[in-house]
């Protein structure tokens, strides 16, 4: 029997939704800032193309996972894609590039170069040693992304390349040529990102090199390049500014871009413009206003990936069930309903997560709404012999990003028990 498309069950709001046939395979997955109207037009359209008429009638069964905002739907959807590689999804599920960040390097001269990372694939692999350094950077000309992603700093503490300090300008007061090799002890690289527009990217680079000058070559030169002498790059290869110096640039620049915050990046612009303005110089001024009206047009903050790698499980008990998301590495992976007895207690809910980590791999952190006694649940999942240097981590957020994370499954739970 075809698949019985009532528009009234889905809600015209961002998220993704996956579609299954009848022995419940993933057939595809797809994303909308309203689903309700994007579904629609699969079953109230005459599709020329074979494939597609192919994949309706396959259909008996679409789940929806709802988001905050498009950026956070492009995330989700290139996520589920690189994961479950639906037979449907052609183009993203052949795509080994990653997602594309800015980092920030932890060479003795730092540079803002893109970079390129697949977490979908490496699983819980950590980053080389030689990554960590931030020599492998891919160079920012060598590849144009249109891998998702927004404004997200990386603030975990436990994310690689999360280090909230700044460079130090004094670890070292030899001469910089040909000895950039060295990296800044103590201190790692940091990434911003992922990025869901390839041009907010090279705007975010346009923007850095014409007013902190920061280096963009792979290997620091002897002598200054092209970029020096049309005003986009210091020139310290030449001693034409000093390492404090040019370490006060790279502090300004980790401060503004890994603030994770667009609004304080752009009034930041707007205070540089208005110097410029004061002092005369109206073509730069001019040439901020383009770039600030370009990152106006960026898109939002989002939860669904972050740089970090710590493994969260995030679950909200409502009064019938528990909405429960995956979140590997920073990355939504998943989002599953379980269904609880109507009227069971926060004691009924320690219950449920000792029965479900006791039988399944714990995460580093579980994200909880209720949880009556954490240190008792702490010790019914410590395993014999596993010590206590890594304890299980149960947090009640009441603000931030793991509240964020927890507003989502509340959201998702009340539309699924909502009968949609």
């Amino acid at each position: 029997m075809p698949f019985q498309f009532k528009a009234g069950d889905y809600p015209d709001t961002p998220g993704c939704y996956l579609m299954r046939d009848a022995s419940g395979r993933l057939l595809y997955v797809g994303k909308s800032k309203k689903l309700r109207s994007r579904l629609r037009s699969y079953f109230h359209t005459n599709h020329k193309r074979k494939r597609l008429r192919e994949l309706v009638g396959l259909i008996d069964s679409i789940e929806v996972l709802l988001v905050n905002n498009e950026t956070e739907s492009l995330l989700l959807e290139n996520n589920l894609i690189k994961i479950h590689k639906p037979p449907y999804n052609r183009a993203l599920k052949k795509d080994n590039s990653g997602y594309a960040y800015l980092m920030l390097t932890a060479e003795r001269i730092p540079r803002l170069d893109v970079y390129y990372r697949d977490r979908r694939e490496q699983g819980s692999e950590t980053a080389s040693s030689a990554e960590a350094a931030g020599q492998t950077c891919r160079p920012f000309q060598s590849k144009e992304s249109n891998a998702p992603g927004a404004l997200n700093a990386s603030n975990e503490p436990n994310a690689p390349g999360a280090s909230r300090s700044g460079w130090n300008s004094s670890a070292s007061t030899a001469s910089a040529a040909g000895k950039n090799r060295a990296t800044n002890a103590g201190l790692e690289p940091k990434r911003f990102g992922p990025f869901a527009s390839a041009r907010f990217r090279n705007e975010l680079l346009e923007f850095v090199a014409d007013h902190y000058k920061l280096r963009s070559c792979t290997k620091l030169p002897k002598r200054a390049c092209l970029l020096y002498h049309i005003g986009k790059c210091s020139g310290i290869c030449e001693g034409h500014i000093t390492e404090e110096e040019y370490g006060e640039k790279v502090k300004q620049v980790s401060e503004l871009l890994f603030s994770g915050s667009k609004e304080a990046l752009i009034a930041q612009m707007y205070r540089q413009m208005g110097e410029y303005a004061e002092q005369l110089k109206f073509e730069k001024a001019q040439n901020m206003l383009g770039h600030i009206r370009n990152l106006e047009k960026t898109p939002d903050k989002q939860i669904v990936d972050r740089e970090t790698n710590v493994n969260q499980e995030v679950l909200y008990f409502g009064e019938e069930g528990v909405m429960i998301a995956k979140v590997q590495e920073g990355m939504l992976r998943d989002l599953q309903l379980h269904e609880l007895e109507r009227g069971y207690g926060e004691a009924a809910c320690d219950r449920f997560l000792i029965h479900r980590y006791r039988h399944n791999t714990k995460p580093d952190e579980l994200i909880v709404n209720a949880v009556s006694d954490p240190g008792a649940v702490r010790r019914a999942l410590r395993m014999p012999g596993e010590g206590r240097a890594r304890p299980l981590l149960i947090t009640q957020p009441k603000r931030g990003l793991k509240h964020a994370l927890l507003q989502l499954c509340k959201e998702n739970y009340e539309y699924r028990k909502g009968g949609g």
